[in-house]
């Protein structure tokens, strides 16, 4: 018997010897190819980039997966303890594996075999984290060994509150969200300090199958998920039980954050922005890289921008008439819900989309677009109004523009048609009808001493195109190009004063006559460059580019960042070229300056996600700024290292010339200031184009509009008259209560009184003259010279105006020419 016992003994060691031999080798090849865990040290998860306005203000957020990494610091104690109720109460007591909790699993698997329910896991955090960062999701025997005995190893390289900070920042909630931080931004837009015990029951619930407990498809298990990690926090005392009674009884409560543009009408600057850090970082660090980006957005600003554009295209697409409604929809049964799939403006949230019940000769009445739950369920009430037969009568003409006879909504339009409305008043049901406008614009605002872009509109509405037509659509800019030219003039050579003969002229070039004319015709005689800007003469600035030379034109242009590479033909002197409205701004920034090229820029700084300045705009050097102590020294200043690309007495030259385009040349009327402001006005060919660039001693702006298919916009439709109130509108909102400034006069400027015509000197009392500034060693010509002269005779006015002008024809002093 003994010897029995001994050979079984004896055969059973051999066996476990046999078993603990294959376990190890089983183990060794498992753990052969095991991932380094040391990667863990340098988690560098996927992080939300942030875009900010200038003022701080949250202008837009991008990611592939919505997290922001928190250190477990920053984390709640009563989140972590949400979360470990709900998936591992003895966290802080076990090695990395719960051995008591697996077993406890065993069990309950065994006594739920063959009832259908799913098996009940005991992966603790320190496997959830080995799963999620160095293995696969199969559900495998292998990669449970795997993750056990990494879990060993985890444990004992880290801290527990280091593992926990990388579960809670890793883990995925649904909804593209991926950490507690992205959790608490998308589910309730608030942030991880603000949860309440319901919010934070409800965020640990989640990790178990997201979609299993989703807000809106899956309510009743999500309360009832949620209900229950709030009793497991009672019952590992994290949560008195009167607080969690409180708890259960409360809703979800889930209210999903916004995406896209957070800031109001900042889409088509947060799209810019954008497009910039992706072509100078690369795709992966705008949506992972966690990047913080402060740009030049002003807010207040962007809203005024917004505004002036808006109202400008609405103005003019409404003088165009009524083209019909958005789409018909059916009326029988209930037309709420295939109203509430037609898209809506989100940028334009006056706006709303209503569908025609009944026309009559007293009014429309109409069913608003009901609301949808963040499921997507329409919510059962029908909100109705009305349109009175005044609140639409721009729509009674065709889209044609003539007046229809009738000014009755009937026949303009029909039960089921689906338009766009807007309240008169708030809390009222009487409307006014809407329509998107087929016109389109761009407005780009910047400070023109540093180059920062403080509003861009694109257009109508970001939701109707994302085109931005203030920095991507390449349009001629007209006569807007003009100051560039007189520019060159007055750099080498030519005053404000000198006379270049406005009338008509012929150019031969390859067996083609090119005829310029001035915008309606006409021509006016000897006139100063001063009216040749003021009054935009086509033929005066023609003469002045071909007697100049257009290759010293195209070097201006290109040096003012207008072109890349100019064409340097004739026509381009009257802005036949293709240029952006950034591109204009930034240019007559460099007039509003003095002469300073500035570098347009929508980002202020950029910073990783460590904190890390990487790009900053400001590139200007002060030395003397981070002194340690004072000693009695000097104040330090800021070197300005700006290029000077224009003579600052050139460019005060053409600021006062395009101050007179304001008050008496293409733009008067038009502009309304309490300050100084200059600018000039553009039309391109049929009247395609209309622009105005303007600026005051502080701010620069641009205005564009036009067809996005270059269409005639009508006759009239003119810089001065279509972008010029625009930029007014604009200006108005921007600088209200800025105190106003004066240009600069760079020092030993000469101020002459000449002959407004004859660019000669001015008697005291002589009618039609102005001061002109003047370089030092110029001033008004002793005799008439009129650039290309060829052949003319001053009409008799000149002669008797001007006894200068009048006395050199006689005496054959000097000549014409």
């Amino acid at each position: 018997m003994i010897r029995l016992i001994g050979y079984l003994f004896g055969l059973a060691s051999v066996l476990a010897l046999g078993v603990a031999a294959v376990v190890a080798v089983y183990l060794m090849g498992v753990t052969k190819d095991l991932p380094n865990y040391e990667v863990l040290a340098s988690y560098a998860p996927p992080v939300t980039t942030r875009i900010h306005a200038g003022n701080g203000a949250l202008v837009a957020e991008y990611a592939r997966e919505r997290r922001l990494f928190l250190p477990i610091q920053a984390i709640p104690d009563r989140v972590k303890a949400a979360f470990l109720s709900a998936e591992d109460k003895n966290f802080y007591n076990h090695p990395g594996v719960d051995i008591y909790g697996l077993g406890r699993a065993i069990l309950v698997n065994v006594q739920n075999l063959g009832s259908g329910r799913r098996p009940v896991g005991a992966s603790t955090i320190t496997q959830q984290v080995a799963k999620n960062f160095l293995l696969s999701s199969d559900q495998t025997m292998d990669r449970k060994i795997k993750e056990a005995i990494l879990s060993f190893r985890i444990e004992q390289a880290y801290s527990k509150d280091k593992i926990l900070e990388l579960y809670l920042n890793e883990i995925f909630f649904g909804l593209n969200a991926y950490g507690i931080a992205g959790a608490a931004l998308t589910y309730f837009d608030k942030s991880v300090t603000e949860l309440t015990i319901a919010e934070t029951a409800y965020l640990a619930a989640l990790p178990k199958g997201p979609n299993n407990y989703h807000p809106f498809r899956r309510t009743e298990a999500a309360l009832e998920r949620r209900n229950w990690v709030i009793d497991r926090m009672v019952e590992n005392g994290f949560v008195a039980r009167e607080e969690a009674e409180d708890a259960k009884q409360q809703p979800l409560g889930v209210n999903l954050r916004r995406s896209g543009s957070s800031l109001f009408a900042s889409d088509y600057f947060a799209e810019e922005v954008r497009r910039q850090i992706i072509e100078k970082y690369g795709d992966k660090s705008l949506y992972e890289g966690g990047l913080s980006v402060r740009t030049s957005l002003d807010p207040q600003m962007q809203i005024a921008a917004r505004k002036a554009l808006q109202s400008a295209l609405l103005t003019y697409d409404q003088r165009r008439g009524f083209r019909g409604p958005i789409k018909q929809i059916p009326l029988e049964g209930d037309w709420g819900v295939p109203l509430a799939e037609i898209p809506g403006l989100a940028d334009v949230p006056e706006w709303k989309v209503a569908v025609v019940l009944d026309v009559a000769a007293d009014g429309v009445d109409i069913g608003l677009q009901p609301a949808k739950e963040a499921g997507g369920r329409v919510f059962a009430d029908r909100d109705r109004g009305r349109i009175a037969p005044d609140d639409m009568e721009w729509a009674y003409r065709a889209a044609t523009g003539d007046r229809k006879s009738t000014k009755s909504p009937v026949g303009v339009l029909n039960p089921g048609d689906v338009v766009y409305v807007e309240a008169k008043e708030e809390g009222t049901s009487a409307y006014r009808l809407r329509q998107l406008p087929k016109v389109q614009g761009g407005l780009v605002a910047m400070d023109p001493h540093t180059g920062r872009v403080l509003a861009i509109s694109g257009g109508f509405s970001y939701a109707q195109s994302e085109f931005n037509r203030a920095t991507q659509a390449m349009r001629q800019p007209g006569s807007s190009f003009k100051p560039f030219v007189y520019a060159a003039a007055l750099d080498t050579g030519y005053t404000p004063a000198s006379v270049i003969l406005d009338a008509p002229v012929e150019f031969v070039s390859g067996g083609q006559v090119w005829r310029p004319q001035n915008y309606g015709g006409g021509s006016a005689g000897p006139q100063t460059l001063r009216l040749g800007i003021e009054k935009s003469r086509n033929l005066m600035t023609v003469r002045l580019a071909n007697d100049m030379g257009m290759n010293l034109v195209a070097e201006y242009a290109e040096r003012f960042g207008i072109y890349n590479k100019m064409n340097p033909v004739l026509a381009m002197s009257l802005g036949s070229g293709e240029t952006t409205v950034l591109r204009m701004v930034s240019a007559y920034a460099v007039f509003a300056n003095g002469g300073k090229q500035v570098k347009p820029t929508l980002i202020d700084r950029i910073q990783d996600r460590h904190g890390k300045t990487i790009f900053r705009h400001e590139d200007r050097i002060c030395e003397a700024c981070n002194a340690e102590t004072f000693n009695g020294q000097e104040e330090p200043t800021v070197v300005d290292n700006r290029e000077q690309v224009l003579d600052p007495m050139t460019a005060y030259q053409i600021t006062s010339m395009m101050e007179g385009v304001v008050t008496r040349g293409t733009a008067a009327g038009k502009i309304k200031l309490d300050r100084p402001v200059a600018g000039k006005t553009g039309t391109s060919n049929d009247e395609k184009d209309a622009w105005f660039v303007g600026y005051t001693p502080d701010l620069v702006a641009g205005v564009f509009i036009g067809f996005d298919q270059p269409a005639p916009l009508g006759r009239g439709s003119t810089g001065g008259s279509l972008a010029a109130p625009v930029f007014n509108e604009f200006m108005q909102m921007a600088t209200a209560n800025t105190p106003p400034g004066k240009f600069f006069v760079p020092q030993g400027m000469n101020f002459i009184a000449v002959n407004r015509t004859t660019g000669m000197f001015a008697y005291e009392g002589e009618p039609d003259t102005i001061m002109e500034a003047f370089k030092p060693g110029t001033g008004p010509a002793d005799t008439l010279s009129i650039i290309g002269m060829d052949g003319y005779a001053p009409p008799e006015e000149i002669l008797r105006d001007s006894p200068q002008a009048n006395q050199a024809v006689t005496s054959g002093s000097g000549g014409l020419f």
